[in-house]
């Protein structure tokens, strides 16, 4: 049940869904805020808190672009409800389906870069995404759960940004975190793979180098 609930709060479209998740104190002011970003003239406000007769004030346009904002706002508000009761389980469904849909946004990229080529490969690697998506749900969002709950208790975070504190936890994230991580990443998405120990060392010797340089290039 909570799965079910973790994945309606990521992926609500709706307003029916966000009145069954938000409380209706909290619609208001959701639909407030939502409304505002939106660039709303605020007299939008006033007829979508009254009845049917209100709304018809408001041109379609405009019911649109409010009952969309505000269906936003209340996935979110949703999302971080369930951030609060399971942590760990939201960050892991987040991970899976971010890091899955990732690898077959970059899959569909690679196919769109090769497509002056004579050859290509045939569909989609599901496979390949899925084992990403494992790979988010299962190591990536534990990993830097339990780690950054570590971190912050040994450096508790500050309220400034720019602090000695931060600094610190920045280096040891890039260069004791990072590195050890990256193996681990290597080794378990190897293993999924069917490889050997020794095909997976091989590997290491190959591109973990530039594996490291490139995630500190883009950091």
């Amino acid at each position: 049940m909570k799965l079910y609930s973790i994945f309606k709060a990521q992926l609500l479209g709706s307003a029916a869904l966000t009145n069954a998740f938000v409380p209706s104190i909290s619609q208001k002011a959701l639909h407030r805020n939502a409304l505002q970003r939106t660039g709303l003239s605020p007299s939008v406000l006033s007829p979508l808190a009254g009845g049917a007769e209100s709304r018809q004030s408001l041109t379609g346009m405009e019911m649109v672009d409010a009952g969309l904002a505000d269906s936003v706002a209340g996935a979110w508000a949703s999302y971080n409800e369930a951030l609060e009761a399971d942590p760990l389980l939201t960050k892991s469904v987040t991970a899976g389906v971010i890091l899955g849909a990732a690898d077959l946004a970059g899959q569909a990229i690679e196919r769109a870069m090769k497509e002056d080529e004579v050859e290509q490969d045939g569909a989609i690697d599901i496979a390949r995404a899925a084992r990403f998506a494992f790979f988010g749900l299962v190591l990536q969002a534990p990993w830097n759960h339990f780690y950054y709950l570590l971190l912050d208790g040994v450096l508790p975070p500050t309220v400034e940004p720019w602090t000695a504190t931060t600094g610190v936890k920045v280096v040891i994230d890039q260069f004791v975190q990072a590195p050890i991580f990256t193996v681990l990443i290597f080794c378990f998405l190897g293993l999924l793979e069917g490889k050997s120990t020794d095909a997976i060392k091989a590997q290491l010797d190959e591109d973990y180098k530039d594996t490291m340089l490139a995630n500190w290039k883009l950091w």
